[in-house]
């Protein structure tokens, strides 16, 4: 037997892919229906079925009468079903940015542009864990109506505004028709910062950048005259040394260090005591980053297993909003301190920010992990603290218990 012989015929083969699209259209015809039904609705169908059978089969007039009531009542929440729901859905916030405890204002539109009136319906506006409702009136063709809302932000987080869902039911939740009509929003609720008046963060005051101890054949800092070595550019040969020695001798170089810098924001849960302890790292830290950024300096800000976008002050900001606790393995503040050397190597100012539950030694070692040649600093977040400024190692470690005394407590270190 050959092999053409045992292929499908293309007749059988277009049949089979008829039922199949046939299949696949009743299988979504089936989930559009059963998707409506809520979990009340099944336990009223199922009671109905056992007394019809109850009634049936033992001839008692009441369980077929209480069945009677029972599909009637079904029916009659199914009709609330029908009915167009072919909003024009506007979803628009004022502000898609506030500050923790502000309120962000918005507005719901719904528009009818068809040419029949939309029956009451029930709008549903998911926001983050919660939802609101509104109820909307019979719509004429053409007519619109708004609804004004306001969403309190008790906390820092990128809440998800949306998308809005128009519900059809009856009044006894039997059955549930749901539209979506919109894409969801991001509402970025930025953390608290404070301002630094007339103080700069750049500890650096050249310019051209601190100087290491590496040499380099070409940079902006000069060091020394040497001889000619094979490779070396001779555009930096000193051609004044050069005539008084008879050797040809080159410019040598010291390495700069560019303002670069740097936060390493802990967000290990252990560093902590409380929530209230993280939120507070968190606003320093979005303080310092800012003030850093109106000084036109490069800002890299660092957490566990990450980095943060922190080209502009308010995609750091935005970046801040959705930082979380991270894993109890990706480690602490010396593990974080770590990964800044690592990927850093360059940095000139590094703060490190964490919980008072941190150590002394543990900071020690974190400070000792940190760039050679890097001015470090350490903002420890202590609730309800007196603002303290002491040195470990090399760094300067300066303790806040509020917000507010984080401008007072950097001018001591920088004074």
């Amino acid at each position: 037997m050959t092999t053409e012989a045992l292929a499908p015929a293309p007749a059988t083969a277009d049949r089979w892919d008829r039922w199949g699209a046939i299949a696949a259209r009743a299988a979504r015809a089936a989930r559009g229906v059963l998707g409506v039904v809520r979990p009340a609705a099944w336990v009223l169908i199922a009671g109905a079925v056992v007394l019809w059978i109850a009634g049936a089969t033992l001839g008692w007039w009441e369980l077929t009468v209480a069945a009677v009531v029972l599909t009637a009542l079904l029916a009659l929440c199914a009709l609330f079903l029908i009915g167009r729901t072919a909003y024009d859905v506007t979803l628009d916030l004022t502000r898609t940015r506030v500050i923790v405890g502000e309120r962000a204002v918005g507005a719901l539109t719904l528009s009818n542009s068809g040419n029949r009136a939309i029956l009451p319906s029930r709008v549903v506006l998911p926001v983050g864990a919660g939802r609101g409702e509104f109820e909307v009136n019979r719509l004429a063709p053409g007519a619109s109506a708004e609804e004004l809302f306001a969403i309190p932000t008790t906390k820092r987080a990128v809440v998800e505004v949306g998308p809005v869902s128009v519900v059809r039911g009856d009044p006894l939740g039997l059955f549930e028709r749901v539209h979506r009509k919109d894409e969801p929003v991001d509402l970025f609720v930025h953390p608290r910062t404070v301002l630094f008046e007339g103080q700069s963060l750049g500890f650096l005051r050249d310019l051209e950048g601190l100087p290491a101890t590496d040499l380099s054949r070409d940079d902006v800092s000069f060091h020394a005259l040497r001889e000619y070595q094979p490779g070396d550019d001779l555009r930096h040969v000193h051609w004044k040394s050069t005539a008084r020695t008879g050797t040809l001798m080159v410019r040598q170089y010291e390495e700069t260090r560019r303002s670069h810098f740097v936060i390493g924001l802990s967000t290990h849960p252990g560093d902590y005591r409380d929530e209230d302890e993280f939120e507070l790292a968190v606003s320093a830290a979005g303080s310092l980053g800012l003030r850093a950024l109106r000084d036109s300096q490069r800002v890299e800000v660092r957490v566990q297993e990450r980095a943060l976008p922190s080209a502009t002050g308010k995609q750091f900001l935005d970046s801040l909003s959705g930082v979380v606790h991270s894993r109890p393995r990706a480690g602490g503040i010396v593990d974080l301190a770590g990964v800044v050397a690592a990927t850093l190597p360059l940095a000139s100012v590094v703060v490190l920010v964490c919980g008072s539950t941190v150590d002394p030694n543990s900071l020690r070692a974190a400070c000792a992990r940190l760039p050679f040649g890097a001015r470090t600093l350490a903002v420890v977040a202590e609730s309800g603290a007196a603002p303290a400024l002491r040195r470990i190692g090399d760094a300067d470690v300066v303790s806040v218990g509020s917000l507010e005394q984080l401008p007072a407590a950097l001018r001591k270190v920088l004074s």
